[in-house]
């Protein structure tokens, strides 16, 4: 499709220019007049000198829209609507404004959907990859309703909130991830540098080893002799632990595993329980049926095992269960937050006593962040100690040898 290149004048007479793809300058003049638009001059936009980059080029080295992204365009849609600017108007600002190429492009396909008589709700369904379920049914109760800058500022408050939690997930196992690489270059240098050099030393001075030495000279010469074996063992694993990954069973097994590892599992579990309540609460505060609203909040869960549980949640609550019965089932949740259940359940307020347990789990996981660091540390100081042990005595050991069989001559 051809683009052009306009000049016009909005409502308040104001310059405005920009490019537009279109199959003919009346097709532009036509959704220039519809946002609002006067045009004053269209043309066919210059193309660049060389030959254009094919499609399949362009699609992979167009920028990733991020989770930032949609939170960003998710307020400036909540600032405009709020203001009263028209839904049309409000996505052609956002067009010219947009620094990602990428959205832009997202954002012209729902100006052309809403132009051709769709619901913005049913244009995002276009772009899956940008829109998650969750976000496509609370805009979608915002236009039932009327309140669609509502919905859109519910949106941003939840995702800064979910990228908040993200963060602090990744803050919670940088430091142990970093301090294992920096004990597996350890192991590294010292197999295929410093035992080596010793072990010359040893041999030409023919000193008997202990075995702690023979162990260690053993495992250095193994790392010596199969190093492009055991590198290729290790690519092949990453590549086949992250197909097993892709497939549905591996994730299940994956997201339910990590809910168990040491120290960091509660961390997780906690964050991702965290979610499920923030995003229980936004999507019953927005108008969603409660079983509706949990079939798309385990899609925004991010983890299979948990998905499973809120998703059997649901089921008992078709056949007629109430929300505590279901959620004591699940075995997710502490006594505190099944009471608090139990009371939302009572007096209708759900969406509060979930935001409620929303921000009890936030506190927990705040809390278990800032302690991490001191439940790792002895155990990576207990690890390293017991490293830099064996590689004293298994050097230094057959010196002290040498040293008594020359003080016996």
């Amino acid at each position: 499709m051809p683009a052009f290149a306009y000049r016009g004048r909005d409502a308040r007479g104001g310059l405005v220019t920009g490019r537009l793809d279109g199959a003919s300058s009346g097709a532009i003049a036509d959704q220039l007049l519809a946002i609002g638009v006067t045009p004053v001059e269209i043309s066919p936009a210059g193309e660049s000198a060389g030959i254009a980059a094919p499609d399949w080029w362009r699609r992979l080295s167009a920028p990733v829209i991020t989770d930032v992204d949609v939170m960003l365009f998710s307020r400036q849609m909540y600032a405009l609507l709020k203001a009263g600017v028209p839904i049309l108007r409000a996505l052609a600002g956002l067009q010219q404004s947009a620094t990602n190429v990428s959205l832009a492009e997202v954002i012209g396909d729902l100006r052309v959907s809403l132009d051709a008589g769709r619901e913005l709700s049913a244009a995002m369904r276009s772009h899956p990859k940008v829109f998650s379920p969750f976000y496509i049914s609370v805009i979608r109760i915002g236009e039932a309703t009327g309140e669609l800058d509502q919905s859109f500022n519910r949106m941003f408050e939840y995702m800064e909130f979910d990228k908040e939690i993200r963060d602090r997930i990744k803050a919670a196992v940088r430091y142990p991830i970093i301090v294992l690489v920096v004990i597996a270059a350890a192991v590294a240098i010292v197999n295929f540098a410093v035992i080596p050099a010793f072990a010359k030393i040893f041999e030409s001075q023919k000193v008997a080893l202990p075995l702690l030495t023979q162990l260690l000279i053993g495992t250095s010469n193994f790392f010596l002799a199969y190093w492009p074996a055991m590198l290729a063992a290790i690519v092949a694993a990453a590549v086949g632990t992250q197909m097993y990954l892709g497939t549905e069973r591996g994730r299940y097994q994956w997201d339910r595993w990590k809910l168990r590892l040491p120290l960091a599992g509660p961390i997780i579990l906690r964050a991702t329980l965290a979610r499920f309540a923030r995003g229980m609460a936004l999507a019953i505060r927005a108008g969603l049926p409660i079983v509706q609203a949990m079939s798309v909040v385990a899609e925004v869960v991010s983890n299979a095992h948990m998905a499973l549980r809120i998703h059997n949640m649901r089921d008992g609550i078709e056949r007629g269960e109430s929300v505590l019965r279901t959620a004591t089932a699940a075995g997710i949740f502490t006594p505190v937050v099944l009471e608090m259940i139990s009371v939302g359940e009572e007096t209708g307020e759900m969406d509060d006593l979930m935001t409620e347990v929303a921000d009890m789990y936030e506190r927990e996981v705040d809390y278990e962040i800032k302690n991490l660091a001191a439940n790792i540390e002895p155990i990576l100081t207990i690890v390293l100690g017991v490293m830099v042990l064996l590689l004293a005595l298994g050097v230094f050991l057959p010196i002290w040898n040498f040293g008594s069989v020359m003080l016996k001559k």
